[in-house]
């Protein structure tokens, strides 16, 4: 049988993007897979520690793109409420899955106990989208540097892995660093996705992408090296 799952959309977000008066097209087009009008949200803001004043200004955001309530899943801090938590995102329409720090949000998710279950709920057909760091936490794997002075310490780690690419959000400004080196210690032949300030990247869950609000770059691992290849139209 074909697989159901909605796909799911990488934002990259950026401050361009985050200035924009009305709605956001991109944070539209992510909630339009809940299939209702003025969805729920389920806000995961694990990867900023669930910074209030950072929920506010995204809840603001997807309000104003057309979502109904947005309520906040409560796994950081002495708030934490594991069970309350998968309440929340069991009855939402769909996850929204915030940005910050990419390493930190998985290290969350693994101390609640919380990724089989979101495993789970995407299986099950639950919408997820994500912004920032939220979009690579979907995404299969990502990159840290246990000694910050060593770049030879760099090393990989798992995220979520739903949406089965490997990416970097708003990146452009550095030469896209990080997601090179995560291209380099991954195999060779493995395609990874900067997705620029301002633009998503949907992703089906057999791996098909589109780039949207514009261009989407790409690189390639090859055995000579980890070179740029012709970005996704959008």
């Amino acid at each position: 049988m074909p697989d159901a799952r909605p796909p799911l959309f990488l934002i990259a977000g950026g401050r361009d993007s985050l200035r924009k008066r009305g709605p956001d097209p991109l944070i539209s087009g992510a909630l339009a897979l809940a299939g209702v009008t003025k969805p729920q949200v389920a806000y995961l803001g694990v990867a900023s520690g669930d910074n209030v004043a950072f929920r506010i200004f995204i809840g603001g955001m997807l309000k104003k793109a057309g979502a109904g309530d947005v309520v906040a899943v409560p796994l950081c801090g002495k708030r934490a409420n594991p069970e309350k938590a998968r309440k929340i995102m069991s009855e939402s329409h769909i996850v929204f899955v915030s940005g910050g720090d990419v390493e930190e949000g998985m290290r969350v998710l693994k101390e609640t106990r919380m990724v089989r279950f979101l495993r789970a709920l995407h299986a099950s057909g639950k919408p997820f989208a994500g912004v920032s760091a939220g979009s690579i936490m979907l995404a299969r794997t990502w990159v840290r540097w246990p000694d910050p002075n060593n770049e030879q310490s760099a090393e990989l780690f798992p995220c979520l892995g739903f949406a089965p690419v490997l990416c970097d959000t708003h990146g452009e400004a550095d030469g896209w660093e990080e997601l090179q080196a995560l291209l380099a210690l991954s195999p060779v032949g493995t395609v990874g996705y900067g997705i620029v300030s301002g633009t998503a990247l949907a992703v089906s869950s057999g791996g098909k992408v589109k780039a949207m609000g514009g261009e989407v770059h790409r690189f390639r691992h090859k055995a000579s090296g980890v070179v740029q290849m012709e970005s996704l139209a959008g």
